[in-house]
């Protein structure tokens, strides 16, 4: 007789995921290899010449006057719609927050905090580095350009490099970044490509950026990227702070004591010298002893006859406040101002009733 339990989809997608390793030992840290500065020196070059083609007004911005002109928002007025929903892969909001909440599962799942710091890092990199670009040029857009064939530098935006590009760039690309197999990361390589790329065309089709911006904007984004390795060590480094303090707090929460208040651990006993000695559990500290309240000292041999006759010697309790303790033969009795006993209104009715009895039954 078979006796196994039939398990859900729900259950056999969780059993599927207690199998996985919690911190896989073939996860490799991207390294800065000579390919990968091949490519940062060219992404580089590829950026600074954009840069140099929009300060001189070469044909890169006239380039961005024709297409600006072009006005591709109204040669295909049906993808409008689409598109403006597609932009939201790019801003910084919406993406980030679904990113982060993948690599919170992933650092969650594996025991690990990298996914998340290097979320972090890629992101702080991208807000320093584009956002100083874009304050110092100070490029308008197209919808705000003033002047026909002018790069509109200097003038108070901050539309280039595009952000929705650059963004699009790191927090996509950031999967393939931390991918634990060579084919994911190529799967998810060419699937950030591929947003990053429509993302930067809906702009330019839009109307929202010029073509040069989104060209600076892929270049951004790809530099932080593969910039990304010597940021390595930072994140190891803050990675093993972070779990050393959590250690260290949890240390503390399971070796640390909480003292009980003093005056519910003092146990008094009488010594033969009349004070009040006063004993502590362990671990707790105080005053050892105490002064003995107002009164004739008691005598030891006294207390070694109640103790040899085995009767149970009187233990007086100790006082904190300086007054003498009076016993109750020696407290002065007081009478009651009132009685506390309630009036009782149906006695005198009682009473007349008793009285008539008797002379009812002669």
């Amino acid at each position: 007789m078979r006796t196994d339990q039939m398990l859900t989809r729900l259950e056999r997608v969780f059993a599927r995921l207690d199998r996985e390793p919690e911190r896989p030992a073939h996860l490799q840290t991207p390294q800065m290899s000579r390919h990968r500065i091949v490519l940062l020196g060219s992404t580089l070059a590829f950026y600074l010449a954009i840069v140099v083609a929009v300060l001189t007004t070469s044909w890169l911005v006239r380039l961005d006057w024709q297409v600006m002109f072009f006005r591709p928002y109204e040669q295909w007025p049906q993808l409008h719609a689409f598109l403006d929903y597609l932009v939201v892969l790019g801003q910084r909001g919406p993406t980030a927050v679904m990113v982060a909440a993948w690599l919170g599962w992933r650092s969650w799942r594996q025991h690990t905090l990298r996914p998340l710091i290097t979320l972090g890092v890629a992101l702080l990199l991208l807000n320093i580095t584009v956002g100083a670009v874009k304050l110092g040029l100070g490029r308008l857009g197209p919808h705000y350009a003033t002047q026909i064939g002018s790069a509109e530098l200097f003038a108070g935006g901050d539309i280039f490099p595009s952000g929705h590009t650059a963004n699009a760039v790191v927090t996509w690309g950031i999967l393939a970044y931390l991918a634990s197999t060579t084919v994911t990361r190529r799967v998810l390589s060419v699937v950030s490509a591929t947003v990053s790329l429509s993302v930067g065309a809906t702009t330019v089709y839009l109307g929202t950026h010029w073509v040069s911006d989104v060209l600076l904007g892929w270049s951004a984004g790809l530099l932080i990227m593969l910039a990304l390795p010597w940021f390595e060590p930072l994140i190891a480094g803050v990675e093993a702070r972070v779990f050393a303090l959590r250690e260290r707090q949890r240390r503390r929460l399971e070796t640390g004591t909480v003292p009980a208040p003093v005056a519910t651990m003092l146990t008094p006993l009488l010594s033969a010298g009349g004070k009040w000695q006063l004993r502590l559990p362990a671990g707790a500290t105080g005053p050892q002893e105490a002064a003995a309240p107002a009164g004739p000292p008691v005598p030891a041999t006294a207390q070694a006859a109640a103790g040899a006759a085995h009767a149970p010697a009187p233990r007086p309790t100790a006082h904190i406040s300086g007054r003498p303790h009076l016993i109750r033969s020696e407290r002065t009795p007081v009478t009651p101002a009132g009685s506390r006993r309630p009036a009782h209104t149906e006695r005198p009715a009682a009473a007349g009733r008793a009285a008539a009895r008797p002379a009812a039954g002669g």
